[in-house]
């Protein structure tokens, strides 16, 4: 049975260096992974970093293209409006203007003129005064007529 325990020990210790064996292998992979995935880090960041900065760049360019689209579509829906409401402005004014004439109102610009053609008149009549005065002869101071009814009478006797 010895001869049996020496082999079965034998064996045993055969095994034990293979499994210590093993389990460094695995160690020392280990290792290696650890220190290739070290080296590798930074590459594999800066090659996701320039991906990023791919990707990025071309959906900035969709997205600048779909915003420009919007823009112009807002300044064609801004242009039609305006024009809409200019047209009815304009519209408007016509109907209030008939209907202010038909009511025998005048507009503003009529009234306006006619008040500068009144202002005009008011300072060619100033000017028309002022000539008048100064071909008119100086007023004298005026004198009372005497009348019968206001000349002296005499005066009753004193007794």
């Amino acid at each position: 049975m010895s001869d049996q325990n020496d082999k079965k020990s034998d064996h045993d210790v055969q095994l034990a260096g293979k499994i210590k064996d093993s389990a460094r292998q695995i160690w020392l992979a280990g290792l290696g992974a650890y220190t290739k995935a070290e080296e590798d880090a930074g590459k594999f960041f800066e090659r996701l970093v320039n991906e990023g900065e791919e990707l990025e760049n071309k959906t900035r360019g969709v997205v600048e293209k779909q915003l420009k689209s919007v823009e112009t579509r807002v300044e064609d829906v801004r242009e039609k409006a305006t024009g809409t409401w200019d047209k009815l402005e304009h519209l408007f004014d016509q109907r209030v203007s008939g209907a202010l004439r038909r009511l025998g109102i005048h507009r503003r610009d009529e009234i306006e003129a006619l008040e500068a053609r009144i202002e005009a008149l008011e300072a060619e009549l100033k000017s028309q005064k002022a000539a008048a005065r100064k071909k008119a002869p100086a007023k004298k101071t005026p004198v009372k007529k005497i009348t019968r009814s206001t000349a002296a009478k005499p005066k009753p006797a004193q007794k």
